[in-house]
């Protein structure tokens, strides 16, 4: 049986890709731990989705591209990552989602609909921490610019999907 633990990490330190060791509160290692926490809020709200199919297709794409985003995240800056970015596809389709919508404006309180609509709700304020620390590590390490622009999107779109919900 293969074991989960390694123990290289029990002294504060982990790996980015290419073995590169970092401390565990690297600031690129923080905003791998925002993007995984709302991966799994996704996951929660995909699994409520029912018969949306189309909301369904479309987190999961998401949350396939967040993997993408996290994977270039924790690549050294002296490092080409293989992995192929779609952010810019993806800010295509969210805004066809986000105007399909037709969202008339105005602030809500979260909960007060269904219990998906509260974690939409959820998954959306993750998405603007994702975001702020993205924007945070751009400072120090570059971050591909539709990454940036797909996340502010991406909090759009789980706004307007609470709505419907």
């Amino acid at each position: 049986m293969n074991q989960i633990y390694t123990k290289t990490g029990d002294e504060g330190m982990t790996s980015l890709r290419d073995g590169v060791r970092v401390p565990k509160d690297d600031l690129r290692i923080e905003v791998n731990g925002q993007i995984d926490q709302l991966n799994a809020q996704l996951g929660v709200i995909r699994s409520m989705l029912g018969d949306d199919q189309e909301n369904f297709d479309l987190v999961l794409t998401i949350q396939r591209e967040l993997m993408t985003v996290m994977s270039h995240i924790a690549t050294p800056d002296a490092s080409v990552n293989p992995r192929e970015l779609h952010c810019s596809e993806l800010i295509v389709l969210l805004e066809h989602a986000i105007d399909k919508a037709g969202y008339q404006g105005g602030f809500v309180i979260p909960g007060g609909g269904s219990r998906l609509a509260a974690f939409v709700h959820l998954a959306r304020t993750q998405a603007r921490t994702v975001e702020r620390r993205l924007w945070s590590l751009h400072r120090e390490h570059p971050v591909d610019n539709a990454t940036l622009v797909m996340m502010n999107r991406l909090s759009d779109y789980l706004f307007v999907l609470a709505n419907e919900k």
